[in-house]
């Protein structure tokens, strides 16, 4: 066995199904053990999205998603997806190849300085220097994902490595790392504390984060807040903690939020925010949400609790299992009047639109969308103005929302919604994007048709930049530079070149019909809407 068969070995002893990637030679040795394995690879079109995809299949499998690409440029080009899988918590086992070991700072073909590159964007790397630790290599690097707070880790893998013989392949059963043991089980002094403060809270806010749906923690959170009767908002990244509809949700939060999201959060007296990093784009002044309140922060990364908003109660732990402890807990609260407040808001509040009739109107196509989406169905948000009508005017049931969030990465609903469909096969998966951010990723078309990727994909044309567009709107007094979209392709043509069924929508006058089309089979479809390329997000 050399060092490629192990690293194929190891990722079968985890359960690995699919490899997202973009072979070279420096690794061609894996890519050549591979075929004798079950393990199925995907050939991705561009690097970067093998780690979208590989995101996308984490998400929705709750398992580390696998990605591998060669050297040099590989390597480099992986980075953006990497960084997205950082900035959301996304577990990911990034694989590099390398040049030759003894090769290594001479600046040879196609060497980069990949673990030092990607230092800031992963929670550890690796550099294989001697190939009887790949089987201890790899078992704690999915390890280290998969656990506390989650996200990627590269191991870059020298062409000789590769090459070489293993002395003797025994994968560890477990694991013991002494510097690397996250909390999982909160403190139950803490647990207490939180619960002393729910009994005196007359207007108690649950703010959920991605962290939620990443400790596999809906059902929980939405246990205890319908036993207590205590209200709902969310993040970006923690929509779908709760079904849209239900009684007890009250929207997302953060510049782009509901406005009676953002005003049931600065109006409590008791916020407890779970999963979620108080980053600017939920909480865009930080003080709002220490004033006159009694702050929670629950979190399994211990540096999030105070980085940017000092909590009274800090609770360090696993979401699910914190969860399950204050479900255990017996106590009172009574805030009836705190909920009918909201509800008030919520009538009251809720934005109002007066799109274009000559056009589609995105706000009412997303939802008229979602709702004849199968009820568990995964929809997946590209990044712009895309963005924000999916994250207002989409309604989850008992399905999935993906985006990304943190980084806000262009061009990532597609290679995810491909991981996603993948990780389950059986489950309705759509990509919305802009006609910009469908430019950087439509090169996936290929590996939709060549792997038999059935994802249906919307996308928004305003033939600009929106959401920059828009900033210039307002910023600078509609002084627009380069936001023009002008040379794009004909869609329709590009879904023929590719195999893939095509519909138009130019205004909202057969929107049922062509949508209700669109969803009939399980097979990949193309979906241009014209929307008014002045419209704002609101």
């Amino acid at each position: 066995m050399i060092g490629a068969d192990a690293i194929v070995k190891c990722l079968e002893e985890e359960g690995v199904q699919y490899v997202f990637g973009y072979p070279g030679v420096a690794i061609c040795p894996f890519y050549n053990s591979i075929l004798a394995s079950p393990i199925q690879t995907v050939l991705i079109r561009t690097e970067q999205n093998a780690a979208h995809a590989a995101s996308g299949l984490a998400r929705v499998s709750g398992k580390v998603g696998v990605c591998a690409v060669t050297s040099g440029p590989g390597a480099t080009n992986v980075i953006t997806g990497i960084a997205t899988a950082f900035a959301d918590s996304i577990p990911l086992v990034c694989i590099t190849g390398q040049v030759n070991s003894e090769l290594l700072g001479s600046d040879v073909f196609q060497e980069a300085d990949i673990t030092g590159a990607v230092e800031s964007f992963v929670k550890y790397s690796y550099l294989v220097k001697n190939v009887n630790d790949i089987p201890r290599i790899f078992k704690e690097a999915f390890h280290i994902a998969n656990t506390g707070r989650k996200g990627p880790v590269l191991i870059d893998v020298p062409i000789d490595i590769q090459n070489a013989e293993i002395k003797k392949f025994a994968y560890p059963e477990s694991i013991s790392m002494r510097t690397y043991k996250p909390t999982v089980k909160g403190n139950m002094v803490q647990i207490k504390k939180v619960v002393a403060e729910l009994e005196k809270a007359k207007r108690p806010i649950i703010c959920a984060g991605g962290g939620v749906l990443l400790s596999d923690a809906e059902k929980q959170l939405r246990e205890f807040s319908e036993k207590h009767k205590i209200p709902v908002v969310s993040t970006m990244m923690g929509i779908g903690v709760m079904p849209t509809k239900h009684s007890l949700y009250y929207g997302m939060v953060g510049n782009n939020g509901k406005p009676y999201a953002n005003r049931a959060m600065n109006e409590s007296d008791l916020l407890i925010m779970v999963g979620a990093r108080v980053a600017d784009r939920a909480v865009s002044q930080p003080d709002l949400i220490t004033n006159n309140k009694v702050l929670i922060h629950i979190d399994v990364d211990p540096a999030e609790i105070g980085k940017n908003v000092g909590p009274a109660i800090p609770l360090v732990g696993d979401a699910k299992h914190i969860f399950n402890e204050l479900i255990s807990q017996e106590f009172c609260c009574e805030h009836k009047e705190w909920i009918d407040t909201l509800d008030g808001y919520r009538a009251s509040m809720t934005p109002r639109r007066n799109p274009n009739p000559a056009y589609v109107d995105p706000a009412d196509f997303i939802t008229r969308l979602s709702e004849r989406m199968k009820d568990d169905g995964i929809y997946v948000a590209d990044v712009g103005q895309n963005q924000i009508w999916s994250c207002g005017y989409h309604i989850v049931k008992d399905g999935r929302f993906l985006t990304s969030g943190g980084m806000g990465t262009m061009g990532y609903s597609i290679p995810a919604a491909m991981g996603a469909k993948l990780a389950d096969k059986n489950k309705q998966v759509i990509a919305v994007c802009g006609d910009g951010s469908f430019q950087m990723s439509m090169m996936e078309l290929a590996t939709m048709n060549q792997h038999n990727i059935p994802v249906k994909i919307v996308v928004l044309k305003n033939n600009y930049l929106g959401m920059v567009r828009e900033y210039q709107h307002y910023t600078y007094k509609d002084n627009y530079s380069v936001v023009d979209l002008s040379g794009s392709p004909d869609l329709e043509k590009l879904a023929a070149a590719y195999s893939m069924d095509f519909a138009r929508l130019e205004n909202m006058e057969k929107a049922d019909e062509v949508i209700d089309a669109f969803l009939k089979e399980d097979k990949s479809m193309l979906l241009e809407c014209i929307i008014d390329p002045m419209d704002l997000v609101k």
